[in-house]
């Protein structure tokens, strides 16, 4: 066997496995899933012994029923069928709004971080995952929440010190040590709060949140770029660009070049998102 076919055989073993897990995941805790286990047994069965006893007659009707069994299971499963559907339809959407809710409960603390004067780095996890920063920090799993984010924070709060990751809708770590930027670029009035920010939005592609301890301004970073001086809006619009936004044109264009493969790629989001008060490092 040669490498190609090897590949095709295991390409074909996942997507039935896959295809397997996600029926008995959506069937799961159903009376419908003791139905197709009793029908699939019952036929394995009556199959197996119609060909030890060399049944043709009855072997060929019954590979003629397991052809149309596919059917029958459709109809049986319409309920569970439909439920699923629905889900993955509306699977998009909950990831939007659920993003959204994310988004107003950082901008609420961080405008009411900005307006004490409190310093914050909030990082923003997106496709790039920041196991390696989580893995040393302080181990977390709580859900996004204006008022545990300001805790955290809160001068001489035992995890004030560092950054905290977002991920989904969790905060999965506090105390994040970041490195610093490179860039000899920057700033010497940009301190060390933004330089951190700028390191990681170099190496990724989270969004990073930070309220300034001295000046009690709002800024964004990410793919090198700090957008600075943001207003309680600015920064959700902002952040709505980058998290919803983006995440759903990316998305709309992944589908596009997979059905039309030469088709060219629409403009960087992050290209339009650029506006006043932006600092390219």
């Amino acid at each position: 066997m040669d490498a190609v076919t090897i590949l095709h055989a295991v390409a074909e073993i996942g997507i039935l496995f896959l295809v397997i897990y996600c029926v008995l995941y959506y069937l799961r805790g159903s009376r419908g899933i003791l139905v197709l286990f009793g029908v699939v047994v019952a036929w394995l069965i009556f199959y197996s012994l119609a060909r030890g006893f060399g049944l043709k007659v009855i072997s060929h009707l019954l590979k003629l029923t397991g052809e149309a069994l596919v059917i029958v299971l459709f109809i049986l499963f319409q309920p569970e069928l439909r439920r699923a559907l629905a889900q993955f339809g509306s699977y998009m959407v909950r990831q939007g709004r659920r993003r959204r809710e994310v988004i107003g409960e950082i901008v609420a603390a961080a405008c009411n971080m900005a307006y004490r004067k409190c310093g914050a780095l909030i990082v923003i996890e997106r496709r790039i995952h920041l196991q390696a920063l989580v893995d040393d920090a302080v181990a977390m799993d709580d859900k996004v929440n204006s008022l545990l984010l300001e805790s955290i924070f809160f001068p001489n709060a035992p995890l004030h010190d560092g950054a905290v990751v977002v991920r989904g809708d969790r905060i999965v770590a506090a105390r994040v040590i970041l490195p610093l930027t490179r860039s000899k670029e920057i700033s010497a009035q940009v301190g060390t709060r933004h330089r951190a920010a700028l390191g990681i939005a170099e190496e990724s592609d989270a969004v990073i949140v930070v309220v300034s301890e001295e000046t009690g301004a709002i800024s964004i970073a990410h793919r090198g770029v700090l957008h600075r001086d943001l207003d309680g809006e600015g920064l959700r619009k902002l952040l709505e660009k980058l998290l919803v936004d983006k995440d759903d044109e990316e998305f709309s264009e992944t589908a596009k070049l997979l059905a039309e493969p030469g088709a060219d790629a629409e403009p960087d989001a992050e290209e339009e998102a650029r506006g006043d008060g932006e600092e390219r490092i």
